[in-house]
Formats: structure tokens, C-alpha cells, sequence
């Protein structure tokens, strides 16, 4: 199960269960996807196929709700 955290335009925000135990959120956009770690400091991961505008699009909005992404990890994962 992949449950997603929330949907802003054209992005999509959510988890994988439990592939690692460093706190990230994965990103899915029509054009690619990128994962960025949430701690010790918000950065990305990694990139694949998304042109970096976006990524650039999707860091803004993982700022924005880090403290909702953050709670979301907590509930689903225990941390």
C-alpha cells in the first residue's frame, strides 16, 4: 500500500512502506518523480526524469507542509 499524504496540482505527495528508516517523502509527477529526505534538513534524494523546475516546484511544497508530512510519517510509521 501506497498511501498518499495529499495532491497539490499536478504532484503527488506520499510514502512507500517502510523501505528505509531515514524520514523522506517520494514525489510523483506526470513528467518523473523525486524523493527528498525530511531530516536532519529538508534536501533531495534523488530525481528521475523530472526536469529540474519541478523539482524545484516540488522542494517549495515540501517545505510548505513539512510539519503535515512530517506528522503523517510519525502516524504511519511510529517514529
Amino acid at each position: 500500500m501506497v498511501p498518499t499524504i495529499f495532491r497539490q496540482g499536478a504532484f503527488r505527495f506520499f510514502f512507500f512502506s517502510r523501505e528505509e528508516t531515514r524520514m523522506h517523502v517520494h514525489v510523483a509527477h506526470t513528467d518523473g518523480e523525486a524523493k527528498f529526505w525530511l531530516e536532519p534538513k529538508v534536501e533531495l534524494a534523488l530525481s528521475q526524469g523530472l526536469p529540474q523546475k519541478y523539482v524545484n516546484e516540488a522542494l517549495a511544497l515540501v517545505h510548505a507542509h513539512h510539519e503535515e508530512i512530517v506528522h503523517a510519517w510519525r502516524i504511519r510509521f511510529g517514529d
